[in-house]
């Protein structure tokens, strides 16, 4: 599968490296908050709550973005649960840690909690690229920080 096309304001705020001709007639939507739609709640709207300021602040987030983002939210939400209700297994079970269950027949496999967090892991982590949420994403994009509001260089492009 091909590699997904970068956003041209990721391109813009990393300097775009491979000095390909930026778009002139790519969609510039506007930029902001949006609200979170009826079925976040929960974990999921502490994480969006916690994060849309500053995605907001950094740049990379507009007003079209908020399904991406519930998508982020509710794999945060899945990951965290999956992990919690793992934890209260763990405290129970001495010998697997939680890890591994036992089937009807007595067998040993592991724990489907475990390929939900790892699975809602690993979402989570494709998410937050999307919108430069680790270190490496983070590491391609420039902010002016003397400018009052941290624009970057992609505000002068939309």
């Amino acid at each position: 599968m091909p590699q997904p096309r970068k956003p041209t304001a990721l391109r813009i705020i990393e300097g775009n490296r491979e000095k390909r001709p930026l778009p002139k007639k790519e969609p510039k939507p506007r930029r902001g908050i949006p609200q979170p739609p009826p079925h976040i709640v929960g974990y999921a709207l502490e994480e969006w709550e916690r994060i849309t300021p500053e995605l907001h602040m950094s740049g990379v987030l507009t007003m079209i973005d908020g399904a991406v983002l519930a998508a982020y939210c509710m794999a945060y939400q899945r990951w965290r649960e999956a992990e919690e209700a793992l934890a209260r297994m763990k405290a129970r079970d001495k010998l697997t840690t939680g890890l591994m269950i036992k089937t009807k027949n007595g067998n040993a496999i592991q724990n489907p909690l475990v390929g939900v967090a790892n699975r809602s892991m690993m979402l989570l982590h494709r998410f937050a690229n999307e919108f430069g949420m680790t270190p490496a994403a983070r590491a391609r994009i420039e902010v002016d920080l003397h400018d009052p509001e941290h624009r970057t260089k992609a505000d002068t492009y939309f």
